[in-house]
């Protein structure tokens, strides 16, 4: 639906829309006039800038533009001022709003006339996005992910019947879930090398792989076996474990030795990468945990033979990861079942989201880590998603310990969630 004003309409100029993605503004770059030339050179064209405010004086806006690059914007007296909610698809429940009502953070849309040195624009429209009701949103959504959310390991997918084979992993085994696709699922897949959802695109069903990670939110069958996807991402992510080699803090890079492919794998940790440590009482008690689930023994029904993925063949690539949903996070590592079955493998994902974010300082050499990273398993250099340190009483816990507790490639439930407009 695009935004367009009145005085516009007859003119036939094109306007931004706003997109499906609640406080993300997208361009329509095409411009059409029904003025003759004469009436076109004298005016000035307007030009439209998407960002976030980064600060505000009197009428004066300085903008971080997505564009790149910091632009000033004047908003010209009498100029049209309007709030949406996150997710309005138009203008039609907008509210007008003023200048004292706009804060830093905001995201807006403005049309103007530019400067001829392009740095600042006379703005005569202004339509905002409040960033505290993004965050909000935000929040609602991160809760019905972790609620009506599972995940797991691609086994198959067949876009014919609209479906999905999940092997969803827990310490205790794994089973195979079918997920269900409606024309009005929604599914989008990881850009490569990129470790932010929100640069996530729309892709059909035709390009989910075996052996993807996939995270679905829906709604599941009464016996766990069948799931509606209302909202899908998957990508493709390589799971390591091992040691570390040597850290060069200067570059951002980290050799690991990879206990599942048992090759040395250089880690890039950018500014988005999470990098986060066990307590050592933690680890203990996460461990223990293990070994008596080891002790156990028994799989669940339908479930891989230990060491296996999908089909029986090995899983060292691309493990599981977190299946989040029905686990109770309340409980903590070690903590006794209540309110049904748990899912450590949920409680240890929604723990670790929780952990406050180390540096590469407190990750020295010879420290045993988990990570989920950007790539495929022939990559010698991928960018760290997630790293876990300080895992070592995990990996040692059983002889499969390594594969059973991978990470979830998207944040759940706790801090650090990347901006998107649904953050599974």
């Amino acid at each position: 639906m695009q935004f367009m004003p009145r005085n516009l309409r007859a003119a036939g100029v094109c306007v931004l829309a706003v997109t499906g993605a609640p406080w993300m503004f997208a361009t329509s770059r095409g411009f059409a006039s029904s003025q003759t030339p004469s009436a076109q050179t004298a005016q000035k064209p307007l030009v439209h800038v998407l960002g976030t405010i980064k600060s505000i004086k009197g009428s004066t806006l300085v903008i971080d533009s997505d564009d790149g690059g910091e632009l000033t914007a004047v908003v010209k007296q009498g100029a049209r001022m309007l709030n949406v909610e996150p997710g309005e698809k138009d203008l039609s429940h907008a509210t007008k709003i003023e200048i004292a009502d706009l804060q830093a953070g905001d995201r807006v849309r403005i049309r103007g006339q530019n400067s001829p040195d392009g740095k600042s624009v006379v703005a005569l429209e202004v339509i905002a996005i409040k960033h505290l009701d993004i965050q909000a949103k935000q929040e609602r959504e991160r809760a019905d992910w972790q609620k009506r959310g599972i995940g797991g390991l691609v086994k198959e997918a067949d876009p014919a019947t609209n479906t999905i084979a999940l092997t969803v992993s827990s310490l205790g085994g794994a089973r195979t879930v079918t997920i269900h696709t409606t024309p009005g699922s929604v599914l989008r897949r990881y850009a490569a090398g990129s470790v932010q959802f929100d640069d996530a695109k729309p892709a059909p069903l035709s390009e989910i792989k075996a052996g993807d990670q996939l995270r679905a939110r829906g709604d599941r069958s009464a016996d766990g076996t069948e799931f509606t996807a209302e909202e899908i991402v998957s990508g493709t992510f390589r799971n390591i474990a091992g040691t570390i080699s040597s850290v060069d803090a200067a570059s951002g890079r980290m050799v690991v030795m990879d206990l599942l492919s048992n090759k040395s794998v250089t880690l890039v940790i950018s500014s988005k990468s999470q990098l986060r440590k066990l307590p050592p009482e933690v680890a203990m008690g996460l461990a223990a945990r293990m070994r008596s689930a080891a002790a156990d023994g028994g799989t669940q029904s339908g479930a891989n033979p230990p060491g296996t993925g999908p089909g029986g063949t090995a899983s060292q690539q691309a493990p599981a990861p977190s299946t989040g949903g029905t686990s109770n996070a309340s409980g903590g590592p070690g903590g006794a079942p209540g309110g049904g079955q748990r899912s450590p493998r949920g409680d240890f994902q929604q723990m670790v989201n929780r952990l406050p974010q180390v540096t590469l300082a407190d990750l020295p050499k010879g420290e045993a880590i988990i990570c989920v990273a950007t790539g495929g398993a022939a990559s010698e250099e991928v960018t760290a998603i997630t790293l876990l340190g300080g895992v070592e009483p995990l990996l040692t816990a059983s002889p499969r310990s390594s594969q059973a507790l991978t990470l979830s490639p998207w944040a759940i439930g706790g801090g650090g969630a990347e901006a998107g407009e649904s953050n599974p």
